[in-house]
Order: C-alpha cells, then structure tokens, then sequence
C-alpha cells in the first residue's frame, strides 16, 4: 500500500485528495511512461539512470517530458521527506492530458507527474518462475518501453502467482527469453554471466545496465547474449534483477531442471550492494 503523501506535479499532498480527472488521455488509454526507483538512506539510488531511460521512452511515445532533471529529484525528495520514509520503493509517472476524442476540458498541462512511496517488498531468497511463450514482440518498435499500459504484465504476474509461481519468463516471438514481466534475467555459465540483449524485446532495466557497465566482481564476466530455456537448464545459476530486487536467485523454472551451483550470484550481489552503499554514501556526503 502507499503512504499518505502523493506528489502530483510541484506538490506534495495528502493521498486522498482528487487531484486527478478522467478527461486526463493518459489516465483512460495508459498513455504514459513510469520508473521504479530505490530510495536507499534517502537518497534516490541511480536517478539519473530512471531520468535518462524515462526521457528516451516519453520521445518514442510522444508524451511530453520535464525539461530539468535537478528539479524532479529535489521534488520527489521532498515526498521521501514528506512520508519519513528514508529507505522505501519510490514510483513515477508521466501522464499525458492532451489528444485525442476523449480529452476532458480544463486541462492547464499537457502532463502530470504523479509519484508515489510505498514500503520495501520482502521478495524472499528466491524465486520460482513459470514460462509464458509469445509474450512479448521483439521487433515492435515500442519493445522495452516501461509505459503506463501494464496490464498484460499484471495479469501474467497475478496468474503466476495462482499457479504457485512468484514470476514468469517471456519468450518473444522467436521463442527467445527476453525477461520476466517486472525483472531481466541472467545465467551463469562458469564464471561468465549472460543476459538476453535489447533486441530480444527486453527492459532496459536499471540494474541489469549496472551490472554490464560498472558492478565489478574479480574473475566474473557480464556480457549480453540470446538465452533459449535450454540455456537456462544447462546454466550453473539463473538469477534475476530489478531496482526492488537487487538480484535474486531463481530456484525453480516450470518444465526445466535447473542447478544452482556455485558462488556467482552471491558474488555479483555483494559487489552490487557494495556499488549501491558507496553510491550513496558520496550523495549523503555531498549533501551535509
């Protein structure tokens, strides 16, 4: 559930107000973009990352975008403060107001952000995964935008979870895996680490760039690469990735038999942790 306060543009306030109207397009069609972020010691964990990611997928969907990066964080530390919430899983979104038959009249702005907090999720020491095939279309032009209209992923999210899975794997139309409706995923072979690229129609997940470009683990290698499920039988590990996961070990997969043999998870999570306490630890310096 979320905490009280909501900022909604420039402003924080109280939840229960009516701040938002129906004749906002982006409310009725899901015509907007959104980001998950960590709040970690309150500070907002690799924003400039979110900010970057968001800016790209609000011009392919031309949804119209804030102009000043600096302004956005300061307000959404303001709704950290607000909630007293210095470790917590922060949301934002873009919506967009404007186009179309069934824009509302009065609208002022062309967007509203919306941001939200909300406690940390205690996601367990593993995950178990189902498969859904042809779900998601590499070769759309939209593949890997993080939108608004996210109600494929919840449904598949929801039905894992009935069939007594905590996720799924999504293969796209190659029967390539391409990530999992809120995560990406990554098998180890030896000391190598491989994860599906852009192109099979996977997120451009926070995390995942993290541990491609900056994480370092002595002898461990990440690299990027079409994953089949056979290659994930044959893995040594499989584990997955997002901003309120860090990375978590997967235990079992519909249909496959895995392994989870050696250390490289465990390796790569401590290198990341350690990535994600220096980070904020010069942002928390810089500020006193």
């Amino acid at each position: 559930m979320i905490h009280r306060f909501i900022l909604h543009n420039d402003r924080v306030c109280d939840s229960s107000e009516p701040v938002l109207r129906p004749g906002q397009l982006g409310l009725l069609a899901g015509w907007g973009i959104f980001s998950t972020i960590r709040v970690a010691d309150g500070v907002l964990f690799a924003f400039h990352r979110h900010w970057a990611r968001m800016k790209r997928d609000a011009e392919l969907m031309r949804i119209p975008f804030p102009t000043d990066p600096a302004r956005l964080e300061t307000d959404l530390l303001k709704l950290v403060e607000a909630n007293g919430r210095p470790n917590a899983t922060l949301r934002v979104a873009i919506v967009r107001n404007r186009g179309g038959l069934w824009e509302g009249p009065g609208n002022t702005r062309d967007y509203d952000l919306i941001a939200l907090t909300a406690d940390i999720n205690a996601w367990g020491s593993a995950v178990r995964l189902g498969v859904v095939p042809q779900a998601r279309h590499a070769e759309n032009v939209f593949a890997g935008t993080k939108v608004l209209s996210w109600a494929q992923n919840l449904t598949w999210y929801e039905q894992a979870h009935d069939q007594g899975f905590d996720e799924v794997v999504l293969l796209n139309e190659r029967d390539e895996i391409a990530e999992c409706t809120s995560a990406n995923i990554f098998a180890v072979n030896g000391s190598h680490v491989i994860t599906p690229p852009l192109s099979s129609g996977c997120l451009a997940g926070v995390t995942r760039a993290l541990l491609l470009e900056e994480v370092t683990a002595p002898g461990i290698s990440v690299g990027e690469g079409t994953l089949r499920l056979g290659d994930l039988e044959n893995a040594d590990q499989v584990f997955i990735t997002s901003t309120t996961r860090g990375l978590l070990p997967v235990s079992f997969i519909d249909g496959l038999s895995i392994r989870n043999q050696g250390g490289v998870s465990a390796k790569l999570n401590a290198a990341f942790e350690s990535y994600v306490q220096r980070y904020v630890a010069e942002r928390v310096v810089k500020t006193a």
